[in-house]
């Protein structure tokens, strides 16, 4: 059906109940559903869609050029070619995601020019409004899909489909107070690993040993050696040497880590042994099987609702990545060198700085800060040649 002079396009497709209406301006073409089935209100929707056009397109308000979803469809391919190896293939599906629930339904018919700072804030404004169950989304969710979209922009300017990409920095950012990460005091530890050494010895079903067994040795081993969860999960029996340490004279283990950070090298202290020895003779294992086949994170996780630990203070949530934390402060208690505790976690000394170092007192040197510079003696003042009274100090200042 032909409206507007034969401008503009009335149709209905073979699988859909509502009318569509195309035209063709500013060197490209639009399409738009009316959501209507009846034919005279999907006729004044299409007029009052072809007329907006027509004065966007007037005043230089409609541009042409690439849409946000073709840009996305080339990006997830390129994406997906040239990240094999590089980035997990779990945060790929990830960006896929967020790309298919949120961006492309909001900015799919908008050509990647027409994307300004402030639609981008029409969008936030638009999550916000219209999050989970009525809750507005995560910030860090927020943060991953600006990732996402300025990625997809940028696809756009490496094909010269648009000239650079704005700036998407939220307009009202505060600064963020930076909180120190969930771990447990030496006497929450304390208590921690008392009752997992009692669910070992005694578990609540006999069928249940093993697994409590493994958890004590497993709690034991991060809470020496700072290993992350994933680590942990990888770490075999041959990456794993006990050995007597030439500087401190102690049996330990040296540990070859294969993480997040590729390979890198611990070692731990030498209340990590006993535990790994115990794990060995318990499952007799071969040298490439895993050192803890599962994590234990359910059990873990009801001992630390028994105890009342699975939350700190503050309200932080405790798991197993709390014992990586409980290793590096309980070394920055015992005024271990902050840069060789990087080294052995495969982090940074800024991390570390940012996250731990700030609340741990023992960082603090209290005779480097309570300097107190002597004090000059109080000179008296000659007697003038004019034999002139002297002032004392009190005359001065009254």
């Amino acid at each position: 059906m032909e409206l507007m002079g034969g401008r503009l396009h009335l149709y209905k497709r073979p699988n859909s109940r509502f009318w569509q209406c195309y035209t063709h301006l500013g060197g490209r073409s639009w399409r738009e559903s009316t959501k209507q089935e009846n034919p005279a209100l999907a006729t004044a929707f299409a007029e009052d869609w072809y007329l907006t056009l027509k004065g966007k397109d007037r005043v230089g308000e409609l541009k042409g050029g690439k849409t946000f979803e073709f840009v996305a469809k080339q990006f997830l391919t390129e994406y997906r070619a040239l990240t094999v190896g590089e980035r997990s293939p779990k945060w790929v599906e990830h960006i896929e995601q967020t790309l298919a629930r949120h961006l492309i339904p909001y900015f799919g018919n908008v050509v990647v020019s027409a994307i300004t700072p402030g639609l981008v804030q029409e969008y936030r404004i638009h999550r916000a409004q219209n999050g989970y169950r009525g809750k507005p989304p995560a910030r860090n969710t927020i943060a991953i899909e600006m990732i996402a979209l300025r990625q997809t922009l940028k696809t756009a300017v490496r094909h010269q489909w648009l000239e650079y990409v704005p700036d998407f920095s939220h307009p009202f950012k505060s600064s963020h107070k930076v909180s120190h990460r969930a771990w447990f005091s030496p006497k929450e530890y304390r208590q921690l690993y008392e009752a997992t050494r009692e669910r070992a010895a005694h578990p609540k079903k006999e069928m249940w040993r093993w697994e409590c067994e493994q958890l004590h040795d497993l709690v034991l081993l991060m809470a020496n050696t700072g290993l992350r969860p994933d680590e942990v999960k990888r770490l075999e029996h041959r990456d794993v040497q006990v050995v007597q340490d030439a500087d401190t004279q102690e049996t330990i283990l040296e540990i070859e880590v294969r993480g997040k950070t590729g390979i890198g090298y611990c070692k731990s202290t030498a209340g990590a042994v006993r535990p790994y020895l115990r794990v060995r003779k318990r499952n007799a294992p071969q040298s490439s099987d895993r050192v803890f086949p599962k994590t234990h994170r359910q059990l873990f996780n009801n001992i630390l609702n028994e105890l009342g630990l699975k939350y700190d203070r503050d309200g932080r949530l405790r798991t197993l990545y709390s014992l990586r934390h409980t290793y590096i402060c309980l070394r920055l208690m015992e005024r271990a060198d902050i840069y060789q505790i990087a080294k052995n976690c495969r982090t940074s000394v800024e991390m570390i700085q940012k996250h731990y170092a700030a609340h741990i007192k023992n960082t603090l040197d209290a005779g480097a800060i309570n300097v107190r510079r002597p004090r000059p003696e109080r000179q008296v003042p000659s007697t003038s040649r004019t034999n002139a009274p002297t002032l004392e100090l009190d005359d001065v200042t009254g």
